[in-house]
């Protein structure tokens, strides 16, 4: 009897312990599965945090994959400009190339649905007005150290990238040498054969007149004294120069400098000067729209136009360089070039009227 018993308790003790080792082993592997599916939740959403960054830092840098540009003439470097920007980052340019007027024109039409990113115009005061009326947007570029002097202005959001100045430009045929101060023009050896490009056209020749207005004590005595003898307006920058290199007209005041480099280039019978009592350089600004849809796309434009690849492109066209430490071959340097004092607040307040003005006396 006692054996049986005890064999009794024996297996019910066996029992119990296979019970306990039975539940023990399936907490373990329970836990051992709750571990993994917490491992493999937590690989997932690094792994989708990864690409959320990823794909952020992905759109920072190509936005929609394009930027829009409106950029004033030479047309071959702006082409020149956005084929360079898109062999390097893989953004698209999509462009608008007209005179600042036109450009100015577009964007006025386009005010309720914006598409622009970047705006360039061949006028500084201009781009004073766009920041005036709170159109545009502040940055640092790249290599903002070496810009020209006052081509950033001190909100950062212009940026003279390039520049043209102003001066004579004259048929060689007509003339073989010349070299006549601007009151000299007014002269009756020049009589009916002067012309200018139309100011309200062209924005170079706008800051030009603005200029020498606020800046020579009788500015505006020798833009009426052009106009008493004879002076034209053909039309805008290329017009204007036309006139001459055909021999229409013998000399082109106002006209932009690097046009007439360019034309001298290809075998265009005409010369260039600057007139002693000075010019206006007048760099031309590149702003970052604050309507624009692709901001950092923008951003990464404006960079690349003060890289030495896009800073050399602007010297082989003729242009003089944003940036100080790069020099121009077959061109007159910045250096060189005489200057009338420039105020480009009161510039920008008279530039219109003046341009008008001109315009209202020559017909």
């Amino acid at each position: 009897m006692k054996k049986r018993v005890f064999a009794l308790l024996l297996a019910g003790a066996l029992c119990a312990g296979l019970a306990a080792c039975g539940q023990s082993i399936q907490d373990t592997t329970a836990a051992a599965d709750t571990a993994a599916e917490a491992d493999t939740e937590a690989a997932a959403s690094e792994d989708a945090e990864a690409a959320d960054t990823e794909a952020a830092d992905a759109a920072e840098t190509t936005g929609s994959g394009k930027v829009t540009v409106y950029m004033p003439s030479p047309a071959g470097l702006a082409d020149k400009l956005a084929e360079a920007f898109t062999a390097e980052t893989g953004i698209q340019v999509e462009q608008f190339q007209g005179t600042t007027g036109e450009i100015l024109a577009r964007l006025e039409t386009e005010a309720a649905n914006p598409v622009a990113d970047v705006v360039i115009l061949a006028s500084w005061s201009d781009g004073l007005t766009m920041k005036e009326d709170g159109q545009i947007m502040s940055y640092t570029p790249a290599n903002a150290d070496l810009v020209n002097e006052g081509w950033i202005d001190e909100d950062s959001m212009l940026f003279g990238y390039s520049a043209s100045a102003v001066g004579v430009i004259y048929n060689t045929t007509i003339y073989p040498e010349l070299s006549a101060d601007w009151a000299d023009l007014a002269g009756a050896d020049y009589t009916d054969d002067i012309a200018i490009p139309d100011p309200e056209k062209s924005g170079a020749c706008k800051d030009f007149l603005a200029g020498m207005v606020t800046g020579l004590d009788n500015g505006e005595e020798i833009m009426q004294s052009w106009a008493d003898n004879g002076l034209t307006v053909p039309g805008a920058n290329s017009a204007a120069l036309e006139s001459v290199t055909t021999g229409e007209k013998g000399i082109l005041i106002a006209g932009v400098d690097y046009n007439a480099y360019s034309s001298m280039a290809d075998g265009e019978p005409l010369s260039i000067y600057y007139p002693a009592s000075g010019t206006v350089v007048n760099p031309r600004p590149a702003m970052i729209m604050n309507t624009a849809p692709n901001v950092d796309n923008a951003k990464a434009f404006i960079d690349f136009l003060f890289s030495d690849e896009a800073q050399q492109m602007v010297a082989d066209a003729y242009l003089l360089p944003g940036r100080s430490d790069i020099q121009c071959d077959g061109r007159t340097n910045l250096s060189d070039i005489p200057q009338i004092p420039t105020d480009w607040t009161a510039m920008m307040d008279i530039a219109d009227d003046t341009a008008a003005r001109l315009n209202e006396i020559c017909q």
